[in-house]
């Protein structure tokens, strides 16, 4: 996917909670939005390049969004809102080759006590597919993990993707890695270890888990090559 609006570089200042950043623009200093309530530390570290995308909003406070940051020479987006943009527009190009026989998609739909992000349908068969989209930053010599904060809500979909497959319906995860070049992905169970057991669990119980990185430049975003999954 193009991004459409404007892009500037900048060097990133400090992060003072988890929404807002202050960076170097053009020589002044200024607050922009950050669209990912991670953490990203080992990324966001003071002088290093960021991409921001402008958002002409009246009403809001900052006038750029945080999206990507160069860690070295990899660039790395960050903006949690991408994932499921890229994995709508892979799906409905035949990109996912797992899911490719779907091609019913519907996004926001419920299962039990859980919106997951897409509900496919095989417009042959009828058959349901109920996919959650997890994006990644976390990287270090090219193994990439997730998550990097605790997260209740992701160990709660896993364990309801399991209760979709009790329901003889498919389910599944997608890791968007949102970087190119990396080796392998892994959960990270020193963060979270309940997640990294449920990840297991689900997969024991019939969840297809996938990862795929991107390729990406400071404008575009696009879902690459599946990933080799630790567990």
């Amino acid at each position: 996917m193009i991004i459409e609006k404007n892009i500037k570089t900048a060097r990133f200042i400090r992060r003072p909670n988890r929404f807002q950043a202050y960076v170097e623009l053009e020589g002044e200093e200024l607050m922009v939005h950050v669209p990912n309530t991670g953490r990203c530390k080992e990324i966001l570290t003071p002088g290093t390049e960021v991409i921001l995308r402008e958002e002409l909003n009246p009403s809001r406070k900052t006038l750029y969004d945080l999206i990507a940051a160069y860690k070295g020479d990899k660039l790395i987006n960050i903006d949690s809102q991408i994932p499921n943009k890229v994995v709508e527009e892979a799906l409905k190009n035949g990109r996912v080759k797992d899911l490719s026989n779907y091609t019913g998609i519907k996004r926001e739909k419920t299962f039990g006590n859980s919106r997951f992000d897409f509900k496919l349908m095989d417009e042959v068969s009828h058959a349901e597919y109920f996919l959650e989209v997890k994006g990644v930053t976390l990287e270090e010599f090219g193994i990439t993990k997730f998550p990097d904060a605790p997260t209740e809500r992701g160990t709660k979909h896993l364990l309801e993707l399991i209760e979709v497959k009790k329901t003889g319906k498919g389910a599944g995860v997608l890791f968007l890695i949102q970087m190119e070049n990396v080796k392998v992905f892994k959960p990270n169970d020193k963060m979270d270890k309940l997640f990294a057991d449920s990840l297991i669990l689900a997969k024991s119980k019939g969840v297809d888990i996938m990862a795929y990185d991107c390729l990406l430049g400071e404008n575009f975003i696009t879902l690459n090559n599946k990933i080799e999954i630790l567990l």
